[in-house]
């Protein structure tokens, strides 16, 4: 089973390991990518008035345009604790144990603007690109990452159960068929169903949380529920690849 999170604005600061090497993160396939899209991004950092503007930052976000900077210079930590935020704040992932981490390492990948996809495991700088962001002299991202992402995605995933917790922005940049979604509504009184930001993120932390500690390996969406519920959640079954979580 693999669990696809989405990434998040937020990154920790710092790191514990060297400088990026694309060379070592997961799939490959992605590398050359990678390498263009960090090129473009430092060379833009030069222009903070033309970052801003491409990157949706306000005038205060001098730091995350450093952060730009010093992409290929600045120390790295593993995907797992790089992305913060709501959703991971509800994954928790700093609670577990050596064995739960290396599971976690095991059953998590992250979708990124920046790098595709990588593995929970693979080792990152902090970094600024969001999927909706738009790069002086290149298409869309999705234009940019979809020729080489989704046939990564295809083979990186052969044979496995894929829960993609990924928002559509980063669905978009490569998607994976009959992957399984989880679709997180809120229930108003008078029985109404909606789509809550911040309900949505950590509920989708409790759920990849859940997904990685479980004993079990899930092969179908009826076996996802049921891990769901073990963990708490309330959940129905909507088809074969979508799972609803209710708050």
């Amino acid at each position: 089973m693999l669990v696809i999170l989405p990434p998040s604005e937020t990154k920790s600061d710092g790191g514990e390991l060297g400088p990026l090497e694309l060379d070592a993160l997961s799939l490959p396939q992605l590398t050359a990518v990678r390498d263009k899209l960090v090129t473009e991004l430092i060379s833009l950092a030069d222009d903070a008035d033309a970052a801003r503007t491409a990157l949706g930052l306000g005038k205060g976000a001098d730091a995350e345009i450093a952060r730009n900077a010093a992409l290929r210079t600045s120390a790295t930590r593993p995907a797992l604790t790089r992305y913060t935020g709501v959703l991971y704040d509800a994954l928790d992932a700093t609670s577990f144990t050596e064995p739960q981490r290396d599971k976690a390492f095991a059953r998590l990948a992250i979708g990124s603007a920046l790098f595709g996809m990588v593995r929970a495991s693979d080792p990152i700088p902090a970094y600024r690109l969001s999927g909706g962001s738009k790069l002086p002299g290149l298409p869309t991202l999705a234009s940019v990452w979809k020729p080489a992402l989704v046939p990564a995605l295809r083979e990186e995933t052969a044979g496995e159960l894929v829960v993609d917790l990924r928002s559509g922005t980063y669905q978009q940049l490569g998607r994976i068929p009959g992957a399984i979604t989880a679709t997180v509504l809120t229930e108003r009184p008078d029985g109404t169903r909606t789509v809550v930001s911040h309900f949505n993120k950590h509920h989708k932390g409790l759920l990849a949380r859940a997904l990685v500690l479980t004993r079990s390996e899930p092969a179908t969406v009826r076996d996802l529920a049921k891990v769901a519920e073990k963990a708490g959640l309330r959940v129905e079954i909507a088809s074969s690849t979508e799972l609803l979580v209710l708050t």
